[in-house]
């Protein structure tokens, strides 16, 4: 059975920073390509970054504070969040994929806030 359970949500102060972390059972994990996404409150959920055969993306927004990462020997993947903003709060879930297989964390809440 696949799944992913990420953790390292909390809150942090404006400007703190976070690293969330999923790790992967019931895959060969280092065939998948990896990413993070984010649902604000009563908003739609959207990309954060991916790694896709090694190639990185991130969302503008996101462009040199975060960093996804990943460990295949420990079936893991990250999410380095430097300078968080309160518009940062959300809900991040990660997700591998790989062919036609997809697969989602249930995800953890980031909530940023003085």
């Amino acid at each position: 059975q696949v799944q992913l359970v990420e953790s390292g949500g909390g809150l942090v102060q404006p400007g703190g920073s976070l690293r969330l972390s999923c790790e992967a059972f019931g895959v060969t994990f280092s065939r998948y390509n990896v990413g993070w996404y984010r649902q604000p409150p009563g908003k739609q959920r959207e990309l954060v970054a991916t790694e896709t055969s090694g190639n990185t993306n991130y969302a503008d927004s996101m462009k040199g504070r975060f960093t996804i990462s990943r460990d295949n020997d420990k079936n893991t993947m990250y999410l380095q969040m430097n300078s968080l903003k309160p518009e940062d709060t959300a809900v991040y879930s990660c997700n591998i994929r790989w062919t036609s297989l997809n697969f989602w964390g249930r995800g953890t809440q980031v909530t940023v806030s003085s």
